[in-house]
């Protein structure tokens, strides 16, 4: 149970928690704490929803308990957005990863300048996009070749300690710095303040999710029991509730609305402390990275398979080409992409949007479908049917309102 504590909450706190900060400035911390509470009811539904539907399907994977659960049509249509989103959430990550790779070759940078004073150019082996190719290939590229995620489980305790870590580096800062903005509380209307609720929810989906993750990681489990996972789920969305609150609050009342949407890129570079912390975070980016390379190439795999049908046996030495092949093109493509995004605000407002699915509109089908084909009380099934139309429409607000306002803000820029 501990292990696949661990994978989650590792596949949770990681999705970019300082974009939180940047998105939330608008958004009075009242109202932050009473709407992630609320949010957090339908973030651990969803997850206790997919695992009771792993169960009854007896399926490993997100797409495969969807497809079996609400029937071929709704599976193809989560096969799509399944590869969509780990992809966009691949190249999210990536660019975050070359964001703290350049702020630290920026200091390393400096620390040569200043033993030869002469030397005024970065020398090419410091230059971001190099590091960030060579740790794809070195660290990125055998972390993802595994066939399992209970491989995971290894990286995953590291990556859970660094988050940690920046949170408290966050909080450290904030008393230990002497030129802090001053705090002030702004009072808006209740329209407005619910207006910047509902914009940031698209972020609060990213932040969360590790439902594309969950049905595989209950799947790993020694002792597969719903009970279990429920714990499993309610610890690893309030640990990471608390480490998205403390770093959004310090994080503000540190910089106030000068806060960058990385909060890391708000500190001095030359700040070891602060160096650590990005090259920690950095880490536990990389530890994540392969997880979700491992879901989209089980889909991917998945669909190859049955695009040949039954004229290919699949071997072993096949089923390790096909693995290998589709990690290096995953890796190289996304790679690619993140080298050449100058921002990822909209990235992640798009992904936030596709989240939805994953989190309201697929779990909400499942428990329809599930509730339906299951005897039981009148008034339960009443209420659990409810409950399932309940999260379709919260997803599919959400997944109209932040697709609508990422492509607006898209349209604008050009």
């Amino acid at each position: 149970m501990y292990e696949a504590a661990e994978v989650a909450l590792d596949s949770a706190s990681r999705n970019v928690w300082f974009y939180i900060v940047e998105r939330g400035r608008s958004w009075t911390f009242d109202d932050n704490g009473a709407f992630n509470t609320g949010s957090l009811v339908f973030l651990i539904s969803g997850l206790v929803i997919l695992g009771y539907a792993a169960s009854l399907s007896n399926q490993s994977t997100y797409q495969g308990v969807v497809k079996v659960i609400c029937g071929p049509t709704i599976g193809k249509l989560c096969e799509v957005c399944f590869i969509f989103n780990l992809f966009m959430i691949s190249v999210a990550f990536l660019r975050v990863v070359e964001d703290q790779l350049e702020k630290l070759c920026d200091s390393l940078h400096v620390n040569e300048t200043l033993v030869a004073e002469g030397e005024t150019a970065q020398p090419w082996y410091l230059d971001a996009r190099f590091t960030m190719t060579l740790l794809c290939l070195v660290v990125i590229l055998p972390l993802s070749i595994p066939r399992e995620i209970s491989f995971q489980k290894y990286t995953s305790i590291l990556g859970t300690l660094a988050a940690c870590y920046l949170t408290v580096v966050v909080i450290i800062k904030y008393y230990v710095m002497e030129n802090k903005v001053p705090f002030k509380r702004e009072y808006t209307s209740r329209i407005s303040s619910w207006a910047a609720m509902f914009s940031v929810i698209p972020t609060i989906c990213f932040g969360f999710q590790c439902h594309e993750a969950s049905v595989t990681i209950y799947s790993s489990m020694k002792n597969k029991c719903l009970t279990r996972w429920v714990v499993v789920s309610v610890f690893s969305m309030l640990i990471c509730l608390l480490i998205y609150s403390l770093t959004g609050l310090y994080g503000y009342l540190t910089f106030g609305d000068a806060v960058a949407a990385d909060i890391l890129m708000s500190y001095p570079g030359n700040d070891m402390v602060v160096v650590v912390a990005r090259l920690l975070f950095a880490i536990s980016i990389v530890t994540i990275y392969p997880i979700i390379l491992l879901l989209g190439r089980t889909v991917l795999q998945e669909a190859w398979l049955d695009h040949k049908g039954g004229s290919i046996y699949v071997t072993d030495s096949y089923e390790r080409f096909l693995r290998i092949t589709l990690s290096v093109l995953w890796i190289l493509v996304t790679l690619i992409i993140a080298l050449f995004v100058p921002d990822i605000s909209e990235v992640i407002s798009i992904i936030g949007g596709i989240s939805a699915f994953f989190i309201f509109i697929f779990p909400g089908l499942c428990l329809v479908c599930a509730v339906e084909t299951k005897p039981m009380d009148p008034k339960k099934k009443f209420c659990l049917v409810a409950w399932g139309v309940i999260s379709i429409l919260c997803g599919a607000y959400i997944f109209g309102q932040s697709t609508t306002i990422a492509v607006i803000e898209l349209f604008n820029k050009f």
